[in-house]
């Protein structure tokens, strides 16, 4: 299995028993920057490179995946298919207009050395060193390439905003068209001659939403009752509309608090029964229910092979969670956000419990993150674990009035192979415990 250079670089930060955090202040950069290099999402500047290389005591080469292990590298000749690769990347580079005459010079001298010298198996190191001198020449003459392509890709990136508006203002005629048809549609087959609805108040302690509704009918008969449904998905709900001045019915309707719920007006003339969709309210439940964020974990499951016991070896770890006690708006400020009461953490296997995080104060190695709330503690733990077993760590939170939600962390991990990794595929996680094996 071809190993990434974000892979080398955890290993080694791994066998020098450095977090992120630490990392990252050893070369000058973010906890951010260290997690995107781990993660293959970018790859550090040369002068990175070259302090990790000091820093893990291997070389550049090692980190960039060109050479082999130092015992490999001592005990064995580079391969025909290597011996090529190198030969024409510093051919290549030897015309090269971003190089200087000087730099062009060393190049020509390099892959001649190169060449003679792989014929020697004594001077092998030396070869090695010639191959790494020459990338890093490489690196350091396509800093002025590697700007002009910047260029190119700012101007592209502009051409492609400005195609992109124009598509925009013609998808928006298009649809306000689409929508100004759709609404004289509705209007013709429309069975009312206006309507509203609010919500005009919520109670989270029995978990139930009032709404106003008003409705005018567009044929008014004598006789004419409206009644006023509610579709919460778990249920229906009907209550008898008042008639009033200028042919207009209105009244309220109280239902359960749920991300789904539709209202409508069913008219009833003469034994004859006729619905007349009247609005749909959406995410109602989970916006009035608090929020936290799960942080520091997302790597702790990330490229850990299966041991010669066929278990996985999950080293200690911490995170911390935010969102215990910050003031987060509303979606709707008619429903409002409770506050959290309690919140436990777990690592769970295809959404059924493993075990419970225990809650911990900061530990001494972290230092920052004046954002955490409430840090947890991952000890290590031996992992019996199948191919394709799903992990991921979820927020069970309950809020003041006994209502829960399940927040997971993001990205989730998968067994493949014999590795844990970060899966590709976004999972889809409910956020209703009933979805998940909350029971250790």
């Amino acid at each position: 299995m071809t190993v990434t250079t974000g892979q080398r670089i955890a290993a080694k930060r791994r066998e020098l028993d450095l977090s992120q955090e630490g990392l990252g202040e050893a070369l000058g950069v973010s906890r951010q920057s260290i997690y995107k290099w781990e993660s293959d999402s970018s790859l550090p500047d040369v002068d990175k490179l070259v302090a990790l290389s000091r820093l893990f005591h291997v070389s550049v080469g090692w980190l960039l995946g060109v050479e082999e292990d130092q015992e490999e590298r001592i005990s064995n000749d580079l391969s025909p298919a290597q011996l090529k690769l190198v030969e024409e990347i510093l051919s290549r580079y030897q015309q090269s207009s971003q190089l200087t005459a000087e730099q062009q010079e060393r190049v020509s001298e390099l892959v001649e050395q190169k060449v003679r010298e792989s014929r020697s198996p004594r001077h092998r190191r030396l070869r090695y060193g010639a191959a790494c001198l020459a990338l890093l020449l490489v690196l350091l003459a396509g800093r002025s390439l590697f700007a002009r392509l910047k260029e190119l890709d700012r101007q592209y990136t502009d051409l492609a905003n400005s195609v992109g508006n124009i598509t925009y203002s013609v998808n928006s005629q298009i649809g306000s068209i689409t929508s100004r048809v759709e609404e004289i549609l509705k209007s013709q087959n429309s069975l009312v001659a206006d309507y509203a609805t609010n919500i005009q108040s919520a109670d989270l302690a029995s978990n139930t939403v009032t709404f106003s509704v008003r409705v005018v009918p567009k044929t008014y008969t004598e006789g004419l009752e409206i009644l006023l449904h509610a579709d919460t998905g778990d249920g229906l709900v009907d209550v008898p509309a008042v008639p009033g001045p200028g042919q207009e019915f209105s009244g309220q309707i109280t239902c359960p608090l749920t991300d789904s719920i539709t209202l409508s007006a069913v008219l009833v003339d003469q034994g004859t029964r006729q619905t007349q969709l009247l609005g749909n309210y959406s995410s109602l439940y989970g916006s009035s229910l608090p929020v936290v964020d799960i942080s520091l974990l997302e790597s702790a499951l990330l490229n850990i092979p299966r041991g010669e016991d066929g278990l996985f070896h999950v080293r200690e770890n911490y995170g911390f969670l935010t969102g215990l006690s910050a003031s987060v708006s509303a979606v709707n400020e008619d429903i409002g956000q409770s506050q959290v009461k309690q919140v436990q953490l777990g690592l769970f296997r295809n959404r059924a419990l493993l075990f419970w995080l225990e809650p911990c104060s900061r530990p001494d190695n972290h230092h920052g993150f004046e954002e955490a709330e409430q840090w947890f503690h991952l000890p290590s733990v031996e992992l019996d674990l199948q191919e394709g077993d799903e992990l991921v760590f979820a927020a069970l939170v309950t809020d003041q009035y006994g209502r829960q939600i399940v927040t997971p962390s993001l990205p989730a991990s998968r067994v493949e192979g014999d590795e844990i990794t970060w899966f590709s595929t976004s999972f889809d996680f409910p956020s209703e415990p009933d979805g998940w094996g909350l029971a250790g």
